[in-house]
């Protein structure tokens, strides 16, 4: 972008030094390259961040708040302030800020065409074909009509070939990008219209690059069309040369990099310098330099390691920092206020419904035509009228080459800014989660206390990273009983945080090759997957035990839907749930994060089946205990109830193990201490309540099996109600491996406990065995039992707080 002023009688400004000598020496820090560069990046990422946590309740994209600051920050809001305009973003700065911004955006359209799975477009159905077709002609055809009634109106003047190609590529063009970070936060990804947009998104995305290319070449200065040919020719000449180059080399690259083995830095600097190599190719050939960086992203093979590590090199500093500035170097050129008048308004609403008209009913028609049902159809058409980003891309190629000019850039912006905003909302209010998931109708052991204890048991086992795992896996391995009945069945779910990065995407899009989030050695990279995949499949060669080994990725806020709904459709009985604190070297417990115990809570309330949080004290050392070596003492702390009852279904299953000895205590007041007596009325018109035992019939049979069984024991211990009491109880166990306790125990004791509850999601005997002043450093698992649906008690009165608002 030019930095001089080319009217009459005015004078280019003074370059601007690099660095000042500081305040003290009487230099004004703005009034030097650097320091004010550090002060436009500070002020963008605090707007820009800002607004992107006051758009999250509304599910939209960062894009949305990157767009909306840059125009604030612009001559449309903040720039009518000639003072603030010409202190913060002065016109002698400027050429700065756009090298930042464009060599952001260099490296961002990299990382976009790394999220393009070339395997993937080359298997890319006819009906995805035929709708990325619908999805660029019919909205080009109008775009092009468009052009022509601006060009008789507000564009007068301008390279009319041009004009028309980049009106055309600008309504035509659907945002990969911002398509695949809103699909993924509408958890649409790895179902049958996420994978229909996805794929038309990137045949439509590589297409609306190649006809950007072409309106590149044709908006030269030099009129000639001999020279357009030339740079047209150049330009196909560069693709051609990167498809027989670059592949070969980085699979080169690629064999030298294993999984689990850090990355040599010699090629990842390789790897930038290529990008910035065929950025400057292209640039010298007419096109543009981000061109090149897309067409180098597009053809790095995203098999192995290599890609995912060259991803997370890049990323934050691209994305954090220099991106912004992408947004508000095209703020600075948008002014809202050119729109002025009816004419101006009208044409704004007239772009903004070509631009709608042209791809929701051209994707809309041919989606009808290939039978998609309506609901599916009609979401589609939205989802394809994405713009964002790379629409900002076109216009402001467009606005630098004088194709555009300010009122047409302006409802051009405009026009992109709504029709990206409407796109989550419409897409949840037609094609909502609740009408895409249905139960199994066959789910029907929901909870461990069933009247077939030897069918099979199914466990959706939770974790955020590798350090619950070995713990996680010993437990199972305690869970998984004898010769008795069938095989233990479990689901080991990863809980990722969703963002908007890169990385994020291409998990996402490997995950969702399978259709469902499966996960094996040949679909996912990066060393902690890998070393997931390995520790289970390990467990399940040593152990008689299905394992299953799956991811969920969502942002914190609904991640629990991810896990209520895997649990639904696997028809799991038990939900085990990591707590989110964890124990230091000196025996204590830190929080980690405590949005992990928010999601614990949500899950409570809304399981389909029973949930246990297993608070890790290290349950069988570090590593994997083989079931030969397996030697633990399980104690049940019993005081009545439905959880219990749970928990004490739990350990007789344990018991079943050979190297598992089971103590169950139950808990009865002392004469002289017992008060009025706690009674539970189980109301009949329950199904699950129907189903209930009571307590003495589930202890009696306890006490037969302790007589014949060695593995099993059972007390009775007479206390009090003070925790003092319990804990003294629980001091002659307290070098126990294990306790399973019920989340909300009933009865005088539990309920005199319920007063000093710490962790709501643990119960009173829960937190008891975690606190400081216990008597044991055993781990522990909460169990609550499945009960027809109703809130947890004790969650579903008392506000959690979130990590975000929730979106339900």
């Amino acid at each position: 972008m030019a930095t001089v002023n080319s009217s009459a009688g005015h004078a280019c400004p003074a370059p601007m030094k690099a660095t000042s000598n500081g305040v003290f020496q009487g230099d004004n820090p703005i009034d030097f390259a650097l320091p004010l560069a550090i002060l436009q990046i500070c002020i963008v990422v605090a707007l820009t961040r800002g607004l992107a946590y006051l758009l999250r309740p509304l599910r939209q994209p960062r894009v949305i708040a990157e767009v909306i600051g840059g125009i604030m920050l612009g001559p449309s809001l903040l720039g009518r302030s000639k003072g603030y305009l010409n202190t913060i973003f002065p016109s002698k700065s400027l050429t700065v800020l756009e090298t930042l911004a464009n060599l952001g955006i260099l490296f961002f359209l990299f990382l976009a065409g790394l999220e393009i799975d070339t395997g993937s477009l080359r298997r890319t159905g006819k009906k995805a074909l035929a709708i990325a077709a619908a999805g660029i002609s019919l909205p080009f055809v109008m775009g092009i009509g468009s052009s022509f009634v601006l060009k008789a109106t507000i564009s007068k003047g301008v390279d009319g070939t041009a004009f028309l190609i980049f009106m055309g590529v600008a309504l035509s063009i659907t945002a990969f990008p911002v398509l695949a970070r809103i699909l993924a936060e509408l958890k649409l990804l790895t179902t049958d219209i996420g994978r229909l947009a996805m794929s038309a998104a990137a045949v439509n995305d590589v297409a609306a690059w190649i006809l950007l290319a072409l309106a590149i070449a044709l908006s030269g200065s030099n009129t000639s069309p001999l020279v357009s040919l030339w740079v047209f020719l150049g330009g196909c000449g560069f693709v051609t040369l990167a498809i027989l180059i670059i592949p070969p080399v980085f699979r080169w690259i690629g064999s030298r990099c294993h999984e689990g083995e850090p990355i040599n830095e010699t090629y990842i600097c390789a790897a930038l310098t290529i990008v910035l190599a065929c950025g400057f190719v292209t640039d010298a050939v007419g096109i543009h330099a981000m061109f090149g960086a897309f067409v180098v992203g597009v053809l790095i093979p995203k098999e192995g390691p290599f890609a995912g590590a060259l991803v997370e090199k890049v990323e934050d500093l691209v994305s954090g920092l220099f991106l912004p500035l992408y947004f508000v170097a095209s703020g600075l050129k948008t002014n809202v206020a050119t729109i002025q008048g009816l004419q101006s308004w009208g044409l704004l609403v007239l772009v903004i419904f070509t631009a709608c008209f042209g791809k929701i009913v051209g994707t809309l028609a041919v989606s009808l035509a290939l039978k998609v049902p309506t609901r599916e159809a009609v979401a589609l058409g939205f989802l394809m009228n994405t713009k964002g980003l790379v629409e900002l891309i076109v216009l402001n190629i467009g606005k630098d080459r004088k194709v555009l000019n300010d009122q047409t850039f302006a409802i051009m912006v405009l026009m992109a800014l709504f029709t990206t905003f409407i796109t989550t909302p419409i897409v949840v209010a037609v094609y909502k989660p609740a009408r895409r998931s249905k139960k199994p109708d066959d789910y029907k052991h929901r909870t461990i206390e069933r009247e077939s204890p030897s069918s099979q048991l199914r466990i959706l086992s939770c974790f955020h990273g590798t350090r619950n795992i070995p713990s996680m896996i010993n437990l199972l391995e305690a869970s998984r009983g004898i010769e008795k009945g069938e095989d233990l069945c479990v689901y080991a779910l990863h809980l990722r945080e969703f963002s908007e990065r890169s990385s994020a995407i291409l998990m996402v899009n490997k995950v969702r090759k399978n259709g469902l989030p499966f996960w094996n050695r040949k679909s996912v990279g990066g060393s902690n997957a890998d070393q997931v995949v390995v520790a289970f499949q390990a467990f399940q060669q040593l152990s008689r035990v299905t394992v299953r080994p799956m991811t969920a990725i969502s942002s914190l806020s609904d991640i629990h839907e991810d896990i209520c709904t895997t649990a639904a459709k696997k028809r799991a009985a038990i939900i085990i749930l990591p707590f989110h604190k964890h124990q230091r070297l000196d025996g204590s417990l830190e929080t980690t994060r405590s949005d992990y115990g928010w999601v614990n809570r949500k899950v409570l309330q809304n399981a389909p089946c029973s949930v246990g949080i297993f608070v890790d004290r290290g349950l069988g050392g570090s590593t994997h205990v083989s079931a030969k070596d397996v030697a633990y003492s399980v104690v049940v702390l019993f005081f009545g109830g439905r959880d219990d009852h749970e928990a004490l279904a739990y350990g007789l299953r344990m018991a079943e193990h050979p190297g598992i000895a089971l103590t169950v205590i139950r808990f009865i007041v002392s004469p002289e201490k017992s008060g009025e007596i706690v009674r539970v009325d189980v109301k009949n018109d329950d199904p699950a309540a129907r189903n209930f035992r009571s307590d003495e019939e589930v202890l009696s049979e306890i006490r037969k099996r302790a007589s014949v069984e060695e593995s099993i024991k059972f007390e009775e211990k007479r206390v009090g109600k003070a925790a003092t009491d319990v804990a003294s109880a629980v001091e002659e166990v307290r070098r126990s491996s294990l306790f399973l306790v019920g989340r909300m125990p009933e009865g005088e004791i539990a309920v005199a406990l319920r007063e000093k509850i710490e962790c709501p999601e643990l119960g009173p005997i829960g937190s008891l065995l975690i606190s400081p002043e216990s008597p044991t450093a055993a781990s522990v698992l909460v169990v609550q039992q499945y009960s027809g649906g109703r809130a947890a008690p004790d969650l579903a009165e008392k506000p959690s707080s979130s990590p975000e608002k929730d979106s339900e």
